[in-house]
């Protein structure tokens, strides 16, 4: 299933001689699925529908044969059209590897890179949870006390390597890589607190060759006792969540901070890029997905993380992570936008926003009846027109959900000043900010009351604002501020719609002998 553009990619990579990625190469043998939450199976077992972006992939009877058994507990079978299948159907989102029964390397074949500037408190509490680990690197960048750093490291059984100047977490992960001699590294930040089985939970999956790397959820290693320690508890920037991934530009997980991330040194090239002190590892794992490898995410193994709780350094911080948006949507155009839509989603929108429901109303069931008469061509006409209503009417009134957030977290410079000055915005910019908070707490379900759970949010929103604003301004550049409306989309927002908008019609595209035709994403 190699395309073009992979090929070009393997022979630039190849030119540079780095190892190349196993891309597009089938799942191994005996692996097991698992359905994502999303997916659906509709006419009759002949249709898949799930992943994100929403993919919509037809059968054949045989290959939904397979499907089903293997989401009944069955491993793949060994045919190479299966392994195939097996290996769309994860790269989609729509199923997940099930490593319930699997092993993956050895510990010993890992090496834990720690980078550090002093904090010894935390390095030492960080190391205490590696003990049993053979190799394990601490790299000072620095530190104003390097002789406390080497004491502690050596107490715990860790080598020190020195970094005479500071260079920040990506250049200090990158000398501990270029010193690790096993097959896999893991980069811990010192503020990580190490639960028992957490690498043990993330190695299974690089029993499958094409797997490049994977992150654990990152959770807080107590529970605070103030609101924001609440809020961060529920709402932390480095917790992607429970439901697992695939993680690139698009998918409901797009990225997963460097605080804990396991690599296998094939695929990690040159490491961090130089001179990146944020968004380095947003960087660095979209690199390493765009080369070929496959990322994942896997909630089930857990990271504690000691979180800021304090209102300066949380607000700052938040605030450092929105000036990398200009840099990374430099590195990776189209990836770092506050809004994907499709022309009749941003359509529809537009008309209830300026007051002509009717024009909304009249655009989304356009679009809803063009969706129908494309999915039956792949769903039949009896399922056809409940889907498009699901996908493309639906998912119009659920974009108002990453509308919502694009404005507290992008455009309320612009947005609050025009709602103050035409009346007939008030309501409706009001409605979309606060909705987006209100809805997040109904589905956490915080120890936080709406009111100081919304007020929390439209803080964070603000100070990741006030750093992406700076970040276009010292960068010169709009883009970041900009939406992306169209049909090409690569990247997300914060609320998991992400990638092309849901309902929107995409590419078809053909398979192997289990499959017949896939019109996505939607």
């Amino acid at each position: 299933m190699s395309t073009p553009g992979a090929a070009v990619r393997q022979r630039r990579l190849a030119a540079r001689g780095a190892r190349l990625p196993p891309d597009d190469i089938p799942v191994p043998g005996a692996m097991r699925l698992t359905p994502d939450s999303s997916t659906r199976l509709v006419a009759g077992g002949s249709v898949l529908v799930g992943g994100s972006p929403v993919r919509v992939l037809r059968l054949t009877q045989a290959g939904a044969r397979q499907v089903t058994s293997w989401f009944a507990g069955a491993p793949v079978t060994s045919g190479m059209s299966a392994r195939t299948l097996a290996r769309r159907l994860l790269d989609a989102g729509i199923a997940h590897p099930d490593f319930a029964a699997a092993s993956g390397p050895d510990v010993n074949a890992v090496t834990v890179v720690i980078p550090v500037r002093d904090r010894h408190a935390e390095l030492a509490r960080c190391l205490s949870g590696l003990r049993d680990l053979p190799h394990v690197i601490v790299v000072d960048d620095a530190s104003a006390d390097p002789a406390a750093i080497g004491r502690i490291a050596a107490g715990h059984g860790a080598v020190v390597v020195h970094r005479p100047v500071n260079g920040g977490p990506g250049a200090a992960r990158n000398t501990g890589l270029r010193a690790a001699e096993t097959d896999f590294v893991a980069f811990l930040d010192s503020d990580c607190v190490p639960r028992p089985g957490w690498l043990e939970g993330l190695l299974p999956h690089f029993a499958d060759p094409a797997v490049g790397a994977v992150a654990p959820r990152i959770v807080p290693h107590e529970n605070g006792d103030g609101w924001l320690a609440r809020y961060e508890g529920a709402s932390s920037t480095l917790d992607m969540g429970a439901r697992p991934s695939p993680v690139r530009p698009g998918a409901r997980v797009p990225y997963v901070p460097g605080a804990a991330l396991v690599v296998r040194r094939a695929a990690a090239g040159d490491g961090f890029r130089p001179g990146m002190y944020v968004g380095e590892d947003v960087d660095f794992v979209w690199r390493v997905a765009a080369s070929g490898w496959r990322v994942r995410y896997e909630p089930a193994a857990v990271m504690g993380h000691d979180h800021r709780v304090t209102f300066r350094a949380w607000f700052s911080r938040r605030a450092d992570y929105g000036t990398s948006a200009a840099l990374l949507e430099e590195l990776h155009p189209g990836a770092v936008r506050p809004l994907y839509a499709s022309r009749w989603t941003a359509g529809a929108w537009a008309a209830a926003l300026s007051g002509r429901p009717v024009t909304a109303a009249a655009l989304t069931g356009a679009a809803t009846a063009l969706l129908a008469r494309r999915l039956s061509r792949v769903t039949g006409e009896r399922a056809a027109w409940g889907l498009a209503v699901r996908l493309a009417a639906g998912g119009t009134l659920a974009a108002g959900r990453p509308l919502g957030s694009a404005l507290s977290r992008t455009w309320w410079p612009a947005a609050i000043p025009a709602a103050l000055a035409v009346k007939k915005l008030r309501l409706p910019v009001a409605a979309l900010i606060l909705a987006p908070p209100l809805l997040d707490w109904a589905d956490r379900r915080p120890p936080l009351d709406p009111a100081r759970y919304v007020a929390a949010r439209l803080l964070d929103d603000a100070a990741y604002s006030i750093g992406v604003w700076q970040g276009c301004l010292a960068r010169r550049t709009i883009r970041p501020l900009l939406p992306m409306i169209g049909n090409t989309v690569s990247g997300s927002t914060r609320d998991g719609m992400s990638g092309r908008a849901p309902g929107q019609p995409g590419d078809g595209a053909s398979g192997g002998d289990h499959e017949r035709a896939a019109d996505a994403p939607l």
